[in-house]
């Protein structure tokens, strides 16, 4: 494969959040691929914690105003975007009232606010996806991390399939140690359902539970490859993932960008 743009789409991103081996390793891997000449983006969730005046975040008008809707009920989206520096890296945020609040606490909504991370996941991926597409910007490698992301191979493949944004695309998900406790809402299934999301593309999640493996599974799916992006990863989720027989980048470290070079090439 061609590799000449590279989108990430990741859950967190070192600086705008403390660092974290998930925020770091995104920051590192797609500076890397950067410096490599690849052209890179990045997507993020806008955090009510992230200091939009200190970390210089603009909203971009032309690409907010969608409405995004969510179990019958409509959700602008609102898109910002900042600039990495020193290495001048565009990162856009996915924004929204109702699932991204402005507040003091460091704390993220996903942990202060987990009732609502089924329809905040929908949200970010949906707001990804739909902004990628008004940029007219088309990706050779779509790189997802962070469970928060693991909608987004599901989209791509299914309500988005012949987007010509997307259709020529390779897509890597992360393994990470990011586990959370309890389950999603019980309706996830449903809510992506009434989205368009074929029965059958959700059957790992119908017949399962929302829960942090669902998810992964659900992610390994749809994705064409894997990349276990730490040393420590849920043994379930690992042994689906290796069961798939897609391609997969055993661990690496945590910032070899040149390993994760060599296997978006392979794929």
């Amino acid at each position: 494969m061609e590799l000449d743009k590279a989108l990430y789409i990741s859950q967190e991103i070192n600086p705008y959040l403390s660092p974290s081996t998930l925020s770091v390793m995104t920051r590192k891997i797609a500076t890397g691929m950067q410096e490599r000449g690849v052209e890179v983006r990045t997507f993020m969730p806008k955090y009510g914690c992230i200091n939009e005046r200190r970390n210089q975040l603009h909203e971009v008008i032309r690409l907010s105003g969608l409405n995004i809707s969510i179990d019958d009920t409509d959700h602008p989206l609102i898109i910002k975007v900042a600039t990495l520096q020193p290495t001048r890296l565009q990162v856009y945020f996915i924004d929204n009232d109702d699932y991204f609040h402005t507040h003091a606490s460091s704390d993220l909504e996903t942990a202060t606010h987990p009732e609502d991370n089924d329809e905040r996941s929908i949200f970010f991926s949906l707001g990804v996806v739909e902004t990628v597409k008004k940029l007219r910007w088309f990706p050779s490698v779509i790189h997802c991390a962070g469970w928060i992301t693991a909608l987004c191979p599901m989209l791509i493949k299914t309500k988005y399939a012949e987007d010509p944004a997307f259709d020529k695309a390779k897509i890597a998900f992360s393994l990470l140690n990011d586990k959370f406790d309890g389950e999603l809402d019980s309706r996830l299934a449903e809510k992506l359902a009434m989205i368009g999301i074929p029965a059958e593309a959700i059957k790992t999640l119908t017949d399962g539970k929302p829960d942090y493996v669902t998810l992964n599974k659900l992610a390994i799916d749809h994705c064409d490859a894997i990349v276990q992006s730490t040393a420590e990863v849920d043994p379930e989720v690992l042994a689906y993932a290796k069961a798939s027989g897609k391609p997969m980048l055993d661990f690496p470290g945590e910032d070899n960008a040149a390993a994760y070079a060599d296997f978006y090439a392979s794929l």
